[in-house]
């Protein structure tokens, strides 16, 4: 049917990742593609001890409409973390509505808008409908290069801590050096901070939202520590920004999941988040070590990585001229999936894949890391013949 879409409509696109979670749940694919938290690790007990307890506390209350800040205890345990009030805090349905709500307010079509290359591909999902004009920033092992920074744009979107794709961890002086980049290009700075919590060493520097907190918007998560399915986040902003984001949210979806909110107090006030972190953390690293390992046992050493000090991926760099959508068909052939690098770009992509040891379980990672390797020399042997 020839239906009238919008304009916006050509600029929306599916996840890859979404589609390539189907080609891994085939039979006899182990997959290092999806970036998904480790089930066994969702705090199963305490969540139904939380939700009896608010239930008959609550009662109907916490299945009714809500306003749409969100639960104000739990707005006021987000903002003492970050050192402002709680009326710095909007919760959201997740930190990718964080993205697609800061897009709403601040872009108009073709305006600059500052990306890491790579960067998260949930946030060019999130921002390309409102057409921005990108400029694309490079970044290295510790992530942006602030000294790359345009002199003027009006909106950049950054994650610093342990990086959506590239795992790389921004450093202190970097911080300070882009919220002083933003007063100057009088740039608004979108501070996307998932994987702060999962460190395997040291916990990352304060936020870049420490040094500017009128010009970055700070967005979190709590699907990675508690559970992605009670789709909760938040954004911390200056009150004069976060009103024209709660504007966006009205018109969006009112409110995000009240029951969610109370069961995630509670679980507050029993003392899990400190547990549950460490419960993450301890996990992860060791899945991270097993994979180093595994990295360094058997894929080619022309094939160059990062171990990274946090968060849930390693970012694989492959020499010029791979073609890793062809290296993925010879991977799955082989029983092993990953995400090819493409899409993370906005522009200019590099030969590269990313993999997660998350959702991993420890006794698959090395066969997975195997099967990789016997299709990456595939490759090399077809496109030599």
């Amino acid at each position: 049917m020839d239906y009238p879409f919008a304009e916006r409509r050509k600029r929306m696109q599916s996840s890859l990742i979404r589609e390539l979670l189907k080609l891994a749940s085939r039979p006899g694919v182990l997959s290092l593609a999806g970036g998904v938290p480790a089930a066994e690790l969702f705090p199963m007990e305490e969540i139904q001890r939380a939700t009896a307890k608010v239930l008959q506390r609550y009662g109907a209350k916490a299945l009714q409409y809500s306003p749409t800040e969100g639960l104000r205890p739990l707005r006021a345990w987000i903002a003492a973390r970050l050192g402002v009030e709680a009326d710095w805090v909007l919760i959201t349905s997740g930190s990718q509505q964080a993205i697609d709500l800061v897009g709403r307010v601040f872009i108009d079509e073709g305006d600059p808008v500052v990306v890491e290359s790579p960067t998260y591909m949930g946030g060019l999902l999130a921002l390309n409908p409102y057409a921005p004009r990108y400029l694309t920033v490079e970044t290295d092992a510790q992530g942006a290069k602030p000294e790359a920074l345009p002199e003027k744009a009006k909106l950049a979107y950054i994650l610093p801590s342990f990086q959506n794709p590239t795992g790389a961890l921004m450093d202190a002086p970097r911080r300070r050096a882009v919220a002083q980049w933003a007063e100057r290009a009088n740039a608004v700075v979108l501070e996307d901070d998932p994987y702060g919590h999962i460190y395997f060493d040291a916990p990352p520097p304060p936020p870049i939202f420490t040094h500017a907190r009128t010009r970055v918007i700070y967005a979190g998560t709590f699907s990675k520590l508690i559970a992605p399915g009670l789709r909760l986040g938040y954004v911390v902003a200056n009150p004069e920004i976060l009103a024209a984001i709660i504007q966006a949210k009205q018109a969006s979806d009112l409110h995000s999941n009240i029951l969610g909110q109370v069961i995630l107090a509670e679980l507050i006030d029993m003392g899990l988040m400190e547990v549950q972190a460490e419960r993450v953390r301890s996990l992860y690293r060791r899945r991270r070590d097993r994979m180093t390992e595994a990295l360094r046992a058997h894929l080619d050493p022309e094939v160059a990585f990062d171990v990274p000090r946090g968060g849930m991926f390693f970012w694989l760099r492959f020499p010029d001229g791979t073609d890793t959508r062809a290296l993925l068909d010879l991977a799955l052939e082989s029983g092993v999936a990953f995400v090819p690098g493409e899409p993370f770009f906005a522009q200019t992509p590099y030969p590269a894949a990313r993999l997660t040891f998350a959702s991993v379980a420890e006794d698959q990672i090395e066969e997975g890391i195997r099967r990789l390797a016997r299709a990456y020399e595939r490759y090399k042997t077809r496109t030599l013949a």
